[in-house]
Formats: structure tokens, sequence, C-alpha cells
């Protein structure tokens, strides 16, 4: 009996943690793709001629939206991603 209590307790605490972790990631994921849609609508609308490569996607990636707006900065100033 006291087994099964304690089996119990522990499935809802690794319950608990792994909803934590998944709607974390899950917020990162539509955070990326929310980026890469902003960079290829921007890139397309103001005909940025921004290159799809790895820095971007990983930009995009790790930063989302933000990091699709500093990289459409950047390559506005001429900076970086011309």
């Amino acid at each position: 009996m006291l087994g099964e209590i304690v089996i119990l307790i522990v499935a809802i605490i690794v319950a608990y943690v792994l909803f934590k972790i998944l709607k974390t990631a899950t917020k990162m994921v539509i955070n990326a793709i929310l980026g890469l849609v902003v960079l290829i609508v921007a890139n397309a609308v103001l005909g940025l001629n921004i290159a799809y490569d790895w820095l971007v996607f990983l930009i995009c990636a790790i930063a989302g939206v933000f990091g699709a707006l500093l990289i459409i900065v950047l390559n506005y100033t001429g900076i970086a991603f011309v």
C-alpha cells in the first residue's frame, strides 16, 4: 500500500515536470516558426534579398521574432546578411 502511494506521488511529480518542460518547448517552437514567417514575409514584401542559410535559420530558431527583426535591420542597413 505504501509503495503504491509513493509511486503515485512520483508519477504526479514527473507528469508536472514534463508538463512544464513541454509547455516551454511549445512556446519556443511557436516563436521560432513565427520568426521564420516574419523573415520570409519581410523578404518577399520588402525585397530584401536575404539569403536563407543555416545562420539565418539558427538565429530565427533561437531568437524567434526578435531574431528575424534583427536580421531584417542588419540587412536593411547593409551591415550583414547582404
